[in-house]
């Protein structure tokens, strides 16, 4: 009897040292860095290519993340129309501000464009229009004297061409490292809406997540149809910075597209995968055709 137990406890003695070593021994599992995207509004881990695919959308709660120009102009016109203008114009630093060559050459490797603009003309559904993209990869898609230059240049030309203009804008303000030569751009900018204006011809004004400061106070808001991207916060100054001035609590979702929306700085609110639909049913209307409501 005394064998028996002696040979049980033996045996439970090397099941408990299995049952460690099992546990203690863990394999490395390797993840390779951005596989998943957490979501900026739900939190949720998005696999990378899934969200690619859906057009930068959370499918979970259609949270809109920031795109690249060249995304937002693949989605938006006829593929194989676009057609690029003032491709070589790029920033200079006429301040010699410290590191800003730096900060350049960085948004151009992460925007692969040569400035935070991209402009040209395209058609969509068929209909020619004059289009610019502001690009967030690019130093926040920030206004300097060459993004004002390439977009007060495409303002002139489809006023010169007589086409309908589009601009989408993301932008976190003025380039404060060009000073004064920055803050000129709005005014430049919206000196050469007004003589599109004149003409009589249809700007429509599509405002991302964020449009902001310099560029949300100048071209962004003189669109005859202003549109918000679905998740797009509009404003000038941030939030914090006008709570600290004024001293007083903001509004429940104060610079959201909604609450612009109800507050008629906006005409409407559009998701991205209706954006190509709703831009091309504008263009119709003001072409005077018909338009379907399918």
């Amino acid at each position: 009897m005394n064998d028996f137990l002696t040979q049980r406890k033996e045996k439970l003695e090397d099941f408990k040292k299995n049952i460690r070593k099992k546990n203690t021994i863990v394999e490395p599992i390797d993840i390779p860095d951005g596989l998943f995207i957490k979501c900026d509004q739900c939190g949720a881990a998005i696999y990378e290519k899934a969200l690619e695919a859906n057009h930068s959308i959370c499918p979970y709660c259609e949270f809109h993340f920031r795109m690249g120009a060249e995304k937002r102009l693949y989605l938006t016109v006829d593929h194989g129309s676009f057609v690029e203008l003032d491709r070589s114009l790029t920033s200079v630093n006429p301040l010699n501000m410290a590191e800003y060559e730096d900060k350049l050459s960085l948004g151009k490797k992460l925007s692969k464009l040569n400035e935070a603009f991209l402009s040209g003309t395209a058609t969509i559904v068929g209909i020619p229009c004059a289009i610019g993209v502001l690009d967030s990869n690019f130093m926040m898609g920030s206004m300097g004297s060459a993004v004002g230059e390439k977009v007060t240049r495409l303002i002139e030309h489809a006023t010169k061409e007589k086409l309908p203009l589009i601009i989408f804008s993301a932008s976190g303000g003025a380039r404060m490292q060009e000073g004064i030569l920055s803050l000129m751009q709005m005014a430049k900018t919206s000196a050469a809406l007004h003589y599109f204006d004149q003409k009589g011809l249809l700007y429509i004004s599509v405002m991302t997540n964020p449009t902001t400061g310099g560029v949300a106070a100048s071209f962004a808001s003189l669109g005859d149809i202003q549109i918000a991207e679905k998740s797009s916060l509009i404003g000038f100054a941030g939030a914090r910075v006008i709570r600290q001035t004024i001293r007083q609590e903001l509004p429940e979702g104060f610079q959201t597209d909604q609450f612009q929306l109800d507050h008629g700085q906006v005409d409407l609110v559009v998701h991205r995968k209706d954006m190509r639909k709703t831009l091309y049913r504008l263009l119709l209307l003001h072409q005077g055709k018909k338009v379907s409501h399918e």
